[in-house]
């Protein structure tokens, strides 16, 4: 039997892209998937250098929302690596911002279809792969801890992410009996091309408001993620691990200080993130 494997939506950047490196560097198997199929391309090479074999790391182009493609990336982990041992359902964008009586509905859609609708399909075909080994396993969600606060993130994106939580919870419940386990970790401000796409300077914006004194860095998320999905987290399932250098504890306020609610400065559009398609933006009169 090869190696274990871990099959890891938005690999090309930011956290996604930490975890490829530090699953590499633990031996996994990994198929690497993200939206942005140059920016996942421009990858390959720093990963396969990270492998003891060229087999060890694969890209796919997959679009989380739709089930063709998230289908497609677990039966190819299935037929090339013979194998599928977790799934990091990390894809994501900004999402639609602005007052709630102007965000557009369909980048509220679009918003959700990435956020929820891809930890569903990547959830559910996931399982379906793992139920079919019989060896038990790991899903593993990224959250935010806009989904558990108001004023850490605009609208949108902070209830979907609560609903991942949510989801996280509830597919626990229901997949325990068969040695699957559902966590989810939701990171505080982490520097990655996502939350520094609105221009600010995230870690002079965090100075005086995170108490933990160094910056979130993506390889803070990686390491929670690898535990996860190890031998030391047999135990453990149904939960949400938060990672923010203590912002919770103090009482998180982002919206002012790192752009997490454009609608205060009258602006209202859409942020895709690290997708490679253009972010929109329009001023109120």
């Amino acid at each position: 039997m090869s190696q274990r494997c871990v099959l890891i939506t938005g690999a090309a950047s930011g956290i996604g892209l930490a975890a490829c490196s530090r699953f590499l560097r633990a031996g996994w198997s990994v198929v690497a998937t993200d939206y942005n199929e140059a920016a996942g391309l421009a990858q390959l090479p720093g990963w396969t250098a990270l492998c003891q074999d060229g087999e060890q790391v694969h890209f796919l182009r997959v679009d989380v929302s739709v089930e063709a493609d998230v289908a497609a990336a677990v039966a190819f982990a299935m037929e090339r690596v013979g194998r599928l041992d977790c799934v990091i359902n990390n894809a994501g964008i900004g999402g639609a911002f602005g007052p709630i009586t102007d965000i557009e509905v369909d980048d509220w859609d679009t918003t959700f279809s990435v956020l929820v609708r891809g930890v569903f399909l990547g959830t559910k075909h996931g399982v379906r792969a793992l139920k079919a080994q019989g060896r038990g396993g790991s899903i593993i969600n990224t959250a935010s801890i806009a989904g558990l606060a108001g004023g850490s993130g605009p609208q949108a994106y902070s209830a979907a992410k609560a609903a991942v939580i949510n989801l996280t919870r509830a597919t626990a419940l229901e997949l325990a009996p068969l040695r699957i386990r559902v966590n989810s970790v939701s990171p505080g401000v982490i520097r990655t091309p996502l939350s520094e796409s609105g221009g600010h300077d995230v870690a002079a914006a965090m100075a005086d408001l995170q108490p933990w004194p160094d910056a979130g860095e993506p390889d803070h998320i990686a390491s929670v993620m690898e535990f996860l999905a190890g031998a030391g987290a047999a135990f453990m399932t149904g939960e949400n691990i938060v990672v923010d250098g203590g912002l919770l504890a103090g009482g998180a306020r982002l919206d002012d200080r790192i752009g997490g609610n454009p609608g205060a400065r009258q602006l209202v559009g859409i942020n895709r993130g690290s997708t490679g398609e253009r972010h929109r933006a329009r001023r109120l009169k």
